[in-house]
């Protein structure tokens, strides 16, 4: 292993890059996340030459789940699908791994029971990498995992949020009055202020409710939200743009929950909503938030168990992929000014 005083940037990021398609076949080998080296969390958050800058991660657990289950399985099912990607974004030109040292960071050990307790180990997973200022990006999952992703994340400063989705998930609680499921996490956020709430925008939300005031708390803390019909009427370059206004230049998180995608382009998932994103579109949008600075960001809701032929892994792994481009490139922002 090479000394990281003495070795060239460009050298230890060739030490991070995933295996090559060229070299060996994608469909060999142990899976992870885009074919990248597996390595122990905390030998990636220390100070050798093992260092990463981005670790991929995966939560895999669906306790808090209101319908139907299997989002649990998504770590798996992304990475399996996840070794057909590539280096290089032919749209924007960024190739990830020669701008920033990514690792695949393994799994969060959840107790698959207990949300609260889940909780917890998840809290105590991120906050290491945090302070060591490793940029997570994870794949759940159910939603609720963000919310102490997000703890971890922001107990420094709150964070803004752009959140894509079918659903708020900023319910107070559910079923007998449960405050951790995946329809809260932004709620629970906001209220340990981890979340600045008026630099928090949702897109895509749309669907039938439960009742009228189901978003009247969201847009009472200041929360935007851009429900599907408006993103039709004023198109994505409008809504990305806006995106980039509401959350302006502080640190924000990226959440993408799968059912912001029509079923058509993502069945496998536990609350499909007619009448969302294709994966077009998803892409056109995504790609116009770079510049941004993300400090994190997760792909959620994927459950292959739901998923005919794999369709919805594969989106989910695709849009991993564009969300590590967005990421790469901030991590080489900060490491041109440092």
């Amino acid at each position: 292993m090479a000394d990281e005083g003495t070795e060239t940037r460009a050298q230890r990021l060739e030490r991070f890059r995933p295996a090559s398609g060229m070299v060996t076949p994608r469909f060999s080998g142990i899976a992870s996340f885009m074919r990248l080296p597996v390595l122990d969390p905390a030998e990636a958050a220390g100070e050798g030459a093992d260092r990463v800058e981005i670790g991929l991660i995966g939560i895999p657990f669906d306790g808090a789940t209101t319908n139907r289950p299997g989002a649990r399985l998504g770590p798996r099912a992304v990475r399996e699908a996840s070794t057909g990607t590539r280096a290089l974004n032919p749209v924007t030109g960024v190739a990830p791994y020669a701008l920033a040292a990514c690792a695949d960071l393994g799994d969060v050990p959840v107790n698959p029971v207990d949300a609260a307790e889940t909780a917890r180990r998840i809290e105590a997973f991120y906050r290491p990498l945090a302070e060591a200022g490793i940029v997570p990006l994870t794949v759940g999952g159910d939603h609720f995992v963000t919310y102490p992703v997000l703890r971890a994340l922001g107990a420094a400063r709150p964070l803004g949020l752009i959140h894509i989705d079918a659903h708020s998930d900023t319910d107070d609680a559910q079923y007998d009055g449960s405050r951790l499921t995946h329809g809260t996490p932004f709620r629970r956020a906001v209220e340990a202020g981890v979340l600045d709430p008026r630099r928090c925008i949702q897109i895509g939300l749309r669907g039938s409710m439960d009742a009228a005031d189901e978003h009247d708390w969201a847009l009472a803390q200041g929360m935007r939200i851009i429900a599907m019909e408006e993103v039709c009427a004023r198109g994505l370059p409008e809504v990305a743009a806006e995106a980039r206004a509401v959350t302006g230049e502080g640190p924000t998180y990226l959440s993408f929950d799968i059912d912001a995608l029509d079923p058509a382009f993502a069945p496998g998932t536990g609350t499909p909503e007619v009448g969302g994103f294709t994966t077009r579109e998803v892409l056109h949008l995504l790609r116009a938030l770079r510049g941004l600075d993300l400090v994190g960001a997760d792909v959620v809701e994927v459950a292959p168990s739901l998923d005919p032929a794999g369709i919805t892994a594969l989106a989910g792994a695709g849009i991993a992929f564009e969300i590590l481009c967005l990421l790469a490139e901030g991590v080489a922002v900060r490491q041109s000014v440092a």
